[in-house]
């Protein structure tokens, strides 16, 4: 697996969710290994902008092929962006999940839960 798979500049939480840190706010995704194991996704419903999420509680669903799986908040915060160009193609959290893939970015509130968050190397060492 290589490096790129999982990019040092992210946060990761052990439900395979990651976090883009911004000053007081995040983008969050799944990673390569959710999608790889979720198969070809084909729909994303976005939470609604104003919408509290809580760490480590789903806020949204993808739908793929294979199944329906839950998306896990990795910190906690209120959506303000949802990335509406998946509801019209989402296999880009297929092709590119830690770029056109990006699912929320979410105002933060809990800025202390980002060090219960792995870094690269221990997310990638918790894959093997």
């Amino acid at each position: 697996m290589a490096d790129e798979d999982y990019p040092n500049d992210l946060l990761y939480h052990p439900d395979h969710d990651w976090a883009r840190l911004d000053g007081d706010t995040a983008q969050f995704g799944i990673t390569w290994y959710a999608q790889d194991q979720l198969g070809e996704v084909v729909f994303f419903e976005p939470p609604a902008v104003g919408t509290q999420v809580s760490k480590d509680e789903p806020y949204t669903e993808v739908e793929s092929v294979k199944a329906v799986s839950d998306v896990i908040a990795p910190m906690s915060g209120e959506v303000v962006e949802v990335n509406d160009a998946l509801k019209d193609a989402p296999e880009q959290i297929n092709s590119d999940p830690y770029g056109q893939g990006w699912m929320v970015k979410v105002r933060l509130t809990e800025d202390s839960e980002r060090e219960s968050l792995l870094d690269a190397d221990a997310y990638r060492a918790s894959l093997s």
